[in-house]
């Protein structure tokens, strides 16, 4: 992957910002879209500045991407960090990623259970946990959670999706996870640089249209393999991407479109209309719906293990 980065642009789609936002005051929007803009040339750039995230998640991602990296040299890591250990310990041992019934008490025993794509996805449930219980950050705790929430919905999807088409559902997880770090990134950069207007309706709407651009810079600079950082980026794009075979961005295109409409009321209905992805995969009404239903099963025992 080159190191020389675009800087991320506005997207605009079926869901996203429109032309002239309401409820908001021109100056409010101008000053909205020059923070984002300024945050963009940062990522561009490669400076990614998350205050309040946890350097510990940053040095397991790096060594888990090496392939020289030992087991032992893993445990020691998150092993210096008592309240990770026992975040992994406590997901190892959930309903969830715990199939065999069998309990662990020991960390390397977690690590291996889990495997690569789920220990990062736990230290990033981690990550989160720390950031709502900062008290600069205290003022967003809630939306950091709503995200949060979102996100744990998005993966779950993600992984049932996946099994329909070539995708490792691991890898697709920890894709639905990080599928809004963009928006979550935004959120914290502003409590600093853009409180005065981080609560106007222009700013919030122009945050629609540029998460995903942020997003996947931010997996760029952190290391993560392009498959996963163009599928953050494309999550938006709903036309035909001029390919055959269902991959990770088709996978997490529909799983967004899903977790939007599990959170409607009944009866929901799919918006899948124009967004290639569905008949990329091959989904059906029936096909989703028991995606749907299969997601709400499960949700609660995710959230018992991801939550925070």
């Amino acid at each position: 992957m080159s190191n020389a980065r675009a800087a991320p642009t506005y997207q605009s789609g079926e869901r996203s910002v429109a032309a002239n936002v309401t409820g908001s005051p021109p100056e409010a929007r101008a000053a909205a879209l020059e923070f984002l803009c300024q945050l963009a040339a940062e990522v561009s750039k490669g400076s990614v500045n998350l205050p309040c995230f946890p350097n510990v998640v940053l040095r397991i991602r790096k060594a888990l991407a090496d392939p020289d990296t030992t087991p032992e040299q893993t445990v020691k890591i998150v092993g210096a960090e008592p309240r990770l250990a026992a975040r992994l310990l406590q997901v190892a041992n959930s309903v969830t990623f715990n199939t065999s019934g069998k309990p662990l008490t020991d960390l390397r025993g977690a690590i291996t259970r889990l495997g690569q794509q789920l220990v990062q996805c736990a230290t990033m449930a981690f990550a989160v946990q720390q950031m709502k219980n900062e008290a600069s950050l205290r003022a967003i705790a809630r939306p950091l959670s709503a995200v949060w929430n979102e996100s744990i919905s998005v993966a779950s999807i993600c992984q049932v999706v996946a099994r329909r088409t070539k995708v490792n559902p691991d890898e697709a997880f920890l894709t639905g996870l990080l599928h809004s770090i963009g928006r979550l990134y935004i959120m914290v950069r502003a409590v600093g640089s853009a409180k005065a207007f981080s609560r106007e309706p222009a700013f919030k709407e122009l945050v629609t249209g540029w998460h995903a651009a942020i997003g996947k810079a931010v997996l760029e600079n952190w290391g993560f393999t392009e498959r996963m950082s163009e599928a953050v980026g494309d999550q938006g794009v709903y036309e035909n991407r001029g390919k055959h075979e269902a991959d990770l961005s088709d996978v997490l295109i529909v799983s967004v479109v899903l977790a939007e409409t599990l959170r409607r009321r009944e009866p929901r209905i799919v918006a899948a209309n124009g967004i290639a992805a569905f008949q990329s995969i091959g989904l059906n009404v029936k096909d989703c719906d028991a995606i749907l239903k299969h997601t709400e099963y499960q949700l609660g025992s995710l959230h018992d293990a991801l939550g925070c």
